[in-house]
């Protein structure tokens, strides 16, 4: 959420910074709701001055000749009358106020300078490649034809099973999914230090709303029906974010460069609005896997701190020599509670293309804002917003899809990629069916 003592000190400059991200924001509304809820607080306290004022008044009406008890039923009914008027004030008030807090729920983060400016993905902007797309002397086929000829990955099973959208994996292609989960946990904890956590994969209400999944985008969710309001989690960003809603940390538990926490968890995900875009194979899924970095830094630290993290997701694309470009987001591309967000694509032979594989984000202090998620400063010895950032690091689907891919041979077997041996028993190939 955005600060509202900023928003209130410039609305016009906030929607400005906003038409970056696509974002129309209503300074007029915002002003008029402002305005209301604070002629109801002026009116409150001029009414509670008269009601302090009013109880003085018996002894002064008593002076003049009027009774004790007259007196005191006359300012009974002067304070009757006052009590009633800060009743509905109270709630003028408390509607404005709601009503504030409902429009700022549905404000996105404001964007970082240096985000490019542009529309959709076809602005994002280029920072470098790494690796070279393997030439193939052979025709090259998708993961989702290369998992028949191995055998494995099977997704008409999961459509009897579950529906579309899922995939059943088995032997080799099942280990090397597992073999990439502990590739990734062992260098994010051993080489990054990371501490690696474990979370539920449900989820209430009040974490969706810190990370700001809630209220905007519930259609993409999958909510449980009964008596807990509980979503099963689409990221493993929202349960490790929300560890620190409602605290303050010590500046010296913070150490010199924040908390950092690798959390491996399944992702859920209803993709509304996103039917008919890649239904074939594991690229868009309603159930999968997912290794997601979480860091909570000083303010001071957050920039540095998006760079480093996804260094981190780089490395393991890296270890598994698979080639991939960075981009960072323009404006228009750029998530809702992110003020700059750097996205790794891997390069995908079956689609001649570079496909998304991480998105790394820094938050700034918009998701610890509504969580109230809080360090002590020690040079004010008062509590101050973190800033919050993530990244995946990285998606185990898409990963499995990329080495199918990229490594498969001409006999239809796929080579298991170096750094992965250690963790499928010395075995180099998955053979050929």
């Amino acid at each position: 959420m955005l600060d509202i003592k900023l928003v209130r000190q410039n609305p016009e400059a906030v929607a400005e910074a906003l038409k970056k991200k696509r974002f129309v924001f209503d300074s007029y509304a915002f002003k008029s709701l402002d305005e209301e809820r604070k002629a109801a607080d002026v009116a409150s306290q001029s009414l509670l001055a008269e009601r302090k004022q009013a109880s003085k008044k018996i002894g002064e009406l008593v002076k003049t000749g009027v009774s004790v008890d007259e007196a005191k039923a006359q300012v009974n009914e002067i304070l009757a009358k006052i009590e009633s008027q800060l009743e509905e004030l109270k709630q003028r008030a408390s509607q404005a106020n709601d009503a504030l807090d409902n429009m700022m729920l549905g404000v996105p983060n404001i964007p970082a300078e240096d985000v490019p400016p542009g529309d959709d993905e076809e602005a994002n902007v280029e920072v470098l490649k790494w690796g070279e797309p393997r030439q193939f002397d052979f025709e090259v086929k998708d993961h989702v034809d290369v998992g028949s000829t191995v055998g494995g990955l099977d997704f008409d099973t999961a459509a009897k099973l579950t529906g579309s959208r899922f995939a059943v994996m088995r032997g080799g292609i099942a280990r090397l999914h597992r073999a990439l989960i502990q590739l990734m946990l062992d260098t994010h904890t051993g080489e990054h230090g990371y501490q690696e956590v474990y979370v539920p994969f449900m989820v209430n209400a009040d974490s969706l709303r810190g990370t700001g999944q809630l209220p905007k985008f519930e259609e993409d969710l999958f909510k449980l029906e009964g008596e807990q309001d509980y979503y099963l989690i689409p990221t493993a960003e929202v349960p490790v974010t929300n560890m620190f809603r409602d605290t303050i940390v010590d500046d010296a538990t913070l150490g010199q460069s924040g908390l950092s926490f690798v959390c491996h968890t399944p992702c859920f995900r209803s993709e509304a609005g996103s039917y008919g875009r890649d239904t074939r194979g594991m690229i868009r899924q309603h159930q999968f896997e997912k290794v997601e970095l979480v860091r909570f830094v000083r303010p001071s630290q957050s920039e540095a701190a998006l760079e480093e993290l996804t260094g981190h997701a780089e490395a393991i694309l890296k270890a598994l020599e698979l080639p991939y470009r960075k981009v960072v987001l323009c404006g228009g591309d750029l998530g809702f509670s992110a003020m700059k967000t750097y996205d790794l694509e891997v390069w995908l032979p079956g689609q001649a293309a570079y496909r998304e594989i991480s998105s790394c984000s820094n938050f700034g202090d918009f998701q610890a804002r509504r969580m109230l998620a809080r360090w002590r400063n020690p040079d004010t010895d008062k509590p101050e917003l973190l800033h919050t950032l993530n990244g995946s690091g990285l998606a185990v689907g898409r990963t499995l899809v990329a080495i199918l891919e990229n490594y498969q041979q001409v006999d239809g077997s796929v080579t298991v990629p170096a750094a992965l041996r250690p963790y499928m028993g010395g075995l180099e190939s998955l053979a050929g069916g």
